[in-house]
C-alpha cells in the first residue's frame, strides 16, 4: 500500500498538461484585459466617425460639362 502511494506521489507525467494549461489561461486573461483597455477608447472613435459619415452626402453625379 506505501509503494502505492509513494508511485502516485512520485509521479510527474500530467505536470506538463497542467503547466500548459496555467499558460494559456495566463495568455487568454491577458488577451481579455488587452482587449477591454483598447475597446473603450476605439470604440468611442468609430461612433464618432460612424456618425460622421453617415451624415455625409455623395454626390454621384457624374456628368462633367
Amino acid at each position: 500500500m506505501r509503494d502505492c502511494q509513494r508511485n502516485f506521489l512520485d509521479d510527474e507525467s500530467g505536470a506538463v498538461t497542467v503547466d500548459w494549461v496555467v499558460l494559456t489561461a495566463a495568455v487568454v486573461g491577458l488577451a481579455g484585459i488587452t482587449y477591454h483597455a483598447i475597446n473603450g477608447p476605439t470604440g468611442n472613435v468609430a461612433t464618432s466617425v460612424s456618425n460622421s459619415i453617415s451624415g455625409t452626402s455623395v454626390s454621384t453625379n457624374l456628368n462633367s460639362n
